[in-house]
């Protein structure tokens, strides 16, 4: 069964949620959210996202992005397989840190003036 397509179009805005594969932990100390937090700046500068706002859990994140252009899934693969990545390298595991696709909800605008944070 091949996988939904995600609704994608410039100047959007997403909660984006992805969690730890079993619910295990995705951010084991200060380094690995300083890391993340990299990344996802590195996706915003790319794919001329705004990031209105972040939460980092110890076994999952929450982001409110907003996509100048329908890059989401692009941006997304950066920041979630780059993070996989160097996770896997650092603690010397294999295999999958996030559990399936990351998780992406249209957010209806209540307001014009919400300023970015990243």
């Amino acid at each position: 069964m091949a996988k939904p397509l995600r609704i994608e179009f410039a100047g959007a805005l997403y909660h984006v949620t992805a969690r730890g594969n079993a619910r295990q932990d995705i951010f084991l100390d200060d380094e690995d959210r300083q890391y993340f937090l990299e990344l996802l700046h590195r996706a915003c500068e790319r794919n001329f996202w705004l990031c209105h706002a972040y939460c980092l859990m110890s076994n999952h994140y929450h982001l409110l992005i907003e996509t100048e252009a329908p890059t989401l899934s692009k941006g997304m693969k950066h920041i979630n397989g780059g993070y996989t990545q160097a996770f896997n390298r650092r603690y010397g595991r294999v295999g999958h840190v996030f559990q399936g696709r990351f998780k992406a909800i249209l957010v209806e605008r209540a307001s014009a003036g919400v300023r970015p944070y990243i």
